[in-house]
């Protein structure tokens, strides 16, 4: 069936390059209008917004620290100036730092919890609130909660609890019929991934799933414009595990 988000309003958090940018343009290409939120790219956020339009689709681009819960309650604000009502909230910003326990640092465990925990929590009050009914919000976690992989405990850390959010918070806004669902990727092949690795790490990565290559943006994509569409109102509080089959 084709998934069609015509009509609908999208709110894509970290979406000026990577993943974020990809769904951006994906819920647009399914008729969504959509909402950029950039922390501190104004001109690939610009990018990313004119992109759409010229491929026919509607964006606008919204600058937000989403670690700050002034900023994330601005953010809603003006999505709602813009277009009045909200669909779709993708929770994709984040940030990840792989350290080993004795070199991270307090300013490392509060960034990594303001944003990944914080903002994602604050933002889904925010979408609750003004959210239509039969909405959609999309938090992103990572498989590596269940890799157990050395230097990479604090993200997964924060990465657990966006798990219990999903979970808890999709019976809570059940009644108002807004699903809340999780996608929990693997090694996906980005700019972001594969900055400062070598190609031996890159060939360890692809290793771990069972088709021996890294995700792709669209392998992620599509997961996303699943969960985004009216195909997927009966499933609710998941952790969708897209990731080849690496765990």
């Amino acid at each position: 069936m084709v998934q069609t988000l015509e009509g609908k309003v999208a709110l894509v958090t970290g979406a000026s390059r990577g993943i974020g940018q990809k769904i951006a343009e994906t819920l647009a290409s399914a008729g969504a209008k959509v909402v950029v939120n950039y922390a501190s790219s104004p001109a690939k956020a610009e990018e990313v917004v004119n992109g759409i339009r010229q491929s026919g689709g509607e964006a606008i681009a919204v600058q937000a620290d989403i670690g700050k819960v002034s900023e994330v309650e601005r953010l809603f604000d003006e999505t709602l100036r813009a277009y009045g009502r909200l669909d779709i909230l993708v929770n994709n910003a984040g940030v990840l730092a792989t350290k080993p326990l004795t070199s991270i640092t307090e300013e490392d465990f509060d960034k990594h919890f303001a944003i990944n925990v914080k903002g994602t929590f604050f933002a889904i009050q925010q979408a609750a609130r003004v959210m239509s009914e039969n909405g959609r919000i999309i938090n992103f976690s990572t498989s590596i909660v269940g890799m157990m992989l050395p230097t990479y405990s604090l993200y997964a850390g924060t990465k657990g609890a966006v798990e219990q959010f999903t979970r808890h918070l999709a019976k809570e806004l059940g009644p108002k019929k807004i699903t809340v669902n999780a996608i929990a990727p693997g090694p996906v092949n980005t700019e972001l991934f594969t900055a400062g690795k070598s190609e031996e790490q890159i060939r360890m990565y692809a290793s771990m799933n069972a088709f021996g290559r890294l995700g792709e943006t669209e392998d992620i994509t599509k997961v996303v414009l699943f969960l985004a569409s009216d195909e997927s109102q009966w499933i609710n509080g998941q952790t969708i595990r897209a990731n080849g089959g690496s765990i």
